[in-house]
C-alpha cells in the first residue's frame, strides 16, 4: 500500500528527530577541559569541523532510513533493525568517550559501531541503493574517528 505524501512527510520528519537524538548526546556530554587537556595527533580536526560534519551525516542518516523504512519490501525489519543498532552504538560512543573519559572503552564502542554501519549499507543495498550510498560518507567518517579515537587512546594512556 503506497503511503500519502503526508505520511510520507510526517515519517521523514520522525526520523530527522531521532537521528538528531543520537546528537544530542553531544549537547549532553560536551567534550570540555578534559578533551581540550589530551594529547591530540597532528591529524586532529579543529573543533569547528565535527558540527557540519556530523549535522551533514544526521540529515542524510535520516533519508537513507527515511527510503528504507517505506512499506513495501519484505526486508525492511531486518534493515530497519540495523540502523537502530547503528544509531544506539552511536549516541552510546559521546556517553562513553565524554562523559566516562574512556577512549579505550569508547574504542570497543566505535568499532562495533563501525561493523553495525557496515552491516545497515549492506541491508540498505538489497533494497535501495541510494539510501546505501547516502551512508557511505557516514562510514568513512566513522572509520576516521575510529583512527582518531584509537590514537587519543594511545597517546593518553
Amino acid at each position: 500500500m503506497p503511503s500519502s505524501p503526508r505520511s510520507s512527510v510526517l515519517a521523514l520528519a520522525a526520523w530527522i528527530v531521532l537521528c538528531f537524538l543520537a546528537a544530542a548526546t553531544g549537547a549532553a556530554w560536551p567534550p570540555g577541559e578534559w578533551y581540550a587537556s589530551l594529547a591530540k595527533p597532528a591529524w586532529n580536526p579543529p573543533a569547528w569541523v565535527f558540527g557540519p560534519v556530523w549535522t551533514t551525516l544526521y540529515a542524510a542518516m535520516a533519508v537513507a532510513v527515511w527510503r528504507v523504512g517505506r512499506p513495501g519490501w519484505s526486508g525492511r525489519r531486518r534493515a530497519l533493525t540495523c540502523f537502530l543498532v547503528q544509531l544506539a552504538l552511536n549516541a552510546a560512543w559521546t556517553p562513553v568517550f565524554f562523559g566516562l573519559h574512556a577512549p579505550g572503552p569508547a574504542l570497543v564502542v566505535i568499532v562495533a559501531l563501525f561493523v553495525a554501519i557496515a552491516a545497515t549499507i549492506a541491508s540498505f543495498a538489497r533494497h535501495d541503493r541510494i539510501a546505501a550510498l547516502l551512508l557511505a560518507p557516514y562510514l568513512a567518517w566513522v572509520g576516521f574517528a575510529t583512527v582518531l579515537n584509537a590514537e587519543l587512546w594511545r597517546l593518553n594512556r
